[in-house]
């Protein structure tokens, strides 16, 4: 039978801990998301709506099919920074008369909906997401332009936003620009470098220069809606491809445009997808608080694979990686997990081979990330685990179908890479708030600095000072203890979002089925599978 039996004892005390403590994570969590919600804060909210206008998460819902499912995609973009949580734009992938589509609402109410260096890389992170998916984008655009006080940061790497937009376009992947209110500047170019463009009347407002920038460069008196009106662009300068009414009018246009594009998927069509045996609900309690203990990853794959049905590759070798196949929302699947954390030679052989089989049919896999690294030491040195954990991470780089990667406990060193991490290019990365990454554990890295410090106190025949290595101590592992956490890591984009562990097979769900939009992946040329 390949029907995974859970043993996990949801009465038990263990269960009860861990379930506690996810918990508690979750409500910071939504604590966090409720600040991103929550745009520029009552006042600016307010003004806004007293505009008559609409914020961008309203835009959004109208934009999108009745009912259908939002994946919001970085809502945590520049947690822990001088800007508010969220980066002032909201982009996610949503379904538009039945096409899915990237979509990507500039935030008016957080300073203006003025772009800061988070933006710019929660926008390019977008783009990516619609070339690498065959995915249409939809930009709602009201912006005041760069967040001047930051234009070092933004002006030279900002430009690449209206490059991705042409590259989408040489790509056959549609790109509409709705536009609400201004949209200034280099921002000119959004709707300018769009395949379609919507602009509402009176409202609207698309000019390089304003009039004070046109009055002090030429001398020359100009109105908003001569130099850059919705009316003047549909009527003179032929950049607006068609003027709406009011803002219900363009979202309206905008589906009708998505509508006649004739947009269908090109990959796999999925199988009648069959629940887990065992509750999404229990996946509270899996992961030990303390990232030490390690937990079986057979627990996970058993509530979010279709049927908790799991054929298992190579059970008996390499036993700290679980690898197999699986469906999930009715797509084929091969999952990598870690199941003790450490990765050995025999794990990283096998994953190599299975990454290879995996390439052979096409099967999108799916990393499930527990790890502390590579094991290191004079036996493990002297047997090779260095080219054996080149070889994994060679076939992790080369591979060449879809991958997606869970980070739900420990991620640090090279397990990182061989994992599948943020650097190595998955299509989608996402995180549970149990998660820590960095180059190793905080207390690991401390005792090395203590040990480097110790040895040059010595080489130089120096008093080693025992009180201020324990105060260096202490700090370095309470900065890699913050520095490691998912909302710090978030708020850098290095994944897709925290979310909660009860949504898992929903959010893959998605993924799976926005991957198949573009063609399936191309069978490998040249040589076939190596036996590792």
């Amino acid at each position: 039978m390949t029907v995974l039996t859970s043993a996990l004892d949801p009465a038990g005390e263990a269960y009860a801990e861990r379930r506690a403590a996810m918990l508690a994570k979750l409500a910071d969590l939504d604590a966090e998301h409720a600040k991103a919600v929550a745009g520029g804060g009552p006042k600016y909210v307010n003004r806004h709506r007293g505009r008559g206008k609409l914020l961008a998460r309203e835009r959004i819902e109208l934009l999108l099919d009745p009912d259908s499912p939002f994946l919001e995609l970085s809502p945590l973009a520049a947690w822990g920074s001088d800007f508010a949580v969220g980066a002032s734009i909201v982009s996610g992938i949503g379904v538009v008369e039945g096409v899915e589509c990237v979509i990507s609402a500039s935030d008016p109410t957080v300073r203006g909906g003025s772009s800061n260096p988070w933006t710019v890389a929660k926008s390019f992170r977008a783009s990516d997401i619609a070339l690498e998916n065959r995915l249409p984008l939809i930009n709602l655009v009201e912006s005041g332009g760069a967040d001047l006080p930051t234009q070092k940061e933004i002006f030279i790497p900002g430009g690449r936003v209206f490059r991705d937009l042409t590259r989408l376009s040489a790509a056959g992947i549609p790109t509409i620009a709705l536009v609400f209110g201004n949209s200034t500047a280099g921002g000119a170019y959004l709707p300018g470098m769009s395949d379609y463009v919507v602009m509402v009347q009176d409202r609207a407002k698309v000019f390089l220069g304003g009039p004070p920038l046109v009055k002090m460069a030429t001398g020359e008196e100009s109105g908003d809606e001569e130099l850059g009106g919705a009316e003047m662009h549909a009527r003179s300068s032929g950049l607006a491809d068609y003027m709406a009414a009011d803002e219900h009018d363009a979202l309206r246009i905008g589906r009708r445009i998505v509508a006649r594009l004739d947009w269908r998927k090109q990959g796999r069509t999925p199988l009648p997808a069959v629940p887990p045996k065992y509750a999404e609900e229990e996946l509270l309690g899996i992961v030990p608080e303390d990232l030490k203990i390690p937990f079986d990853p057979r627990e996970v794959i058993a509530r979010i694979a279709d049927a908790s049905d799991f054929d298992e590759f190579k059970p008996l070798y390499g036993t700290s990686l679980v690898t197999g196949w699986a469906t999930l929302h009715g797509y084929p699947i091969g999952v990598l997990a870690n199941a003790r954390g450490v990765l050995f030679g025999q794990e990283s052989q096998k994953a190599a081979q299975f990454i290879q089989l995996a390439n052979q049919t096409g099967t999108p896999l799916l990393f499930l990330q527990n790890t502390t690294g590579y094991m290191v030491g004079r036996e493990y040195e002297q047997g090779g685990i260095i080219k054996h954990g080149a070889m994994m991470i060679n076939a992790v780089s080369n591979s060449r179908v879809p991958h997606l990667t869970v980070v739900m406990g420990a991620s640090y060193g090279a397990g990182n890479y061989g994992m599948c991490g943020r650097a190595y290019a998955p299509r989608f990365l996402f995180t549970w708030p149990s998660a820590k990454s960095a180059v190793m554990g905080p207390a690991q890295l401390a005792g090395v600095m203590s040990i480097v410090g110790r040895q040059a106190a010595q080489a130089r025949g120096q008093e080693f000072d025992e009180e201020a290595d324990a105060q260096m101590r202490a700090l370095v592992e309470a900065q890699i203890e913050s520095e490691s956490l998912p909302f710090f890591l978030s708020g850098r984009l290095y994944d897709d979002g925290v979310i909660d562990p009860r949504d898992t097979r929903t959010v893959l769900g998605l993924c799976l089925s926005a991957i198949n939009s573009a063609p399936a992946a191309e069978k490998p040329s040249g040589f076939g599978v190596f036996r590792m």
